[in-house]
């Protein structure tokens, strides 16, 4: 009997977790525009996150917050992503442009390269 309960009780959570997240599936997150905002909904969400997973248990209802949490944090991080690859570009511009003397391309680079370096670590 007491397992009969508890496959019942089992069935009942797993309709509930698969409704709760049918109803979120299409969440579209908050959006990463630039990678200020980028940074500022990664940090902030993370915090969110952490909360949440701090917790004993997570109920069903935190399961579908924690999976419309992670829409807006992938949306942050495909920002990043991109941000940096151009990081990564401008850097090596202004490396190249150090080694043949190019004091115009290693301001114009190192200017874009450090503004967003100061976006990530602020």
């Amino acid at each position: 009997m007491k397992k009969l309960l508890f496959t019942a009780l089992l069935s009942g959570l797993v309709v509930a977790a698969t409704a709760q997240a049918s109803s979120t599936d299409h969440f579209k997150g908050e959006p990463a525009d630039t990678l200020s905002q980028a940074v500022a909904n990664f940090s902030e969400t993370n915090q969110q996150l952490a909360e949440l997973l701090a917790q004993d248990e997570l109920s069903i209802t935190d399961l579908g917050t924690v999976h419309e949490l992670t829409y807006t944090l992938e949306n942050a991080l495909e920002k990043i992503q991109e941000e940096v690859a151009t990081m990564a570009i401008d850097l090596e511009e202004v490396h190249l442009g150090s080694e043949t003397g190019d004091f115009e391309r290693v301001q114009s680079h190192g200017a874009d390269y450090l503004e967003a370096a100061q976006t990530l670590v602020h």
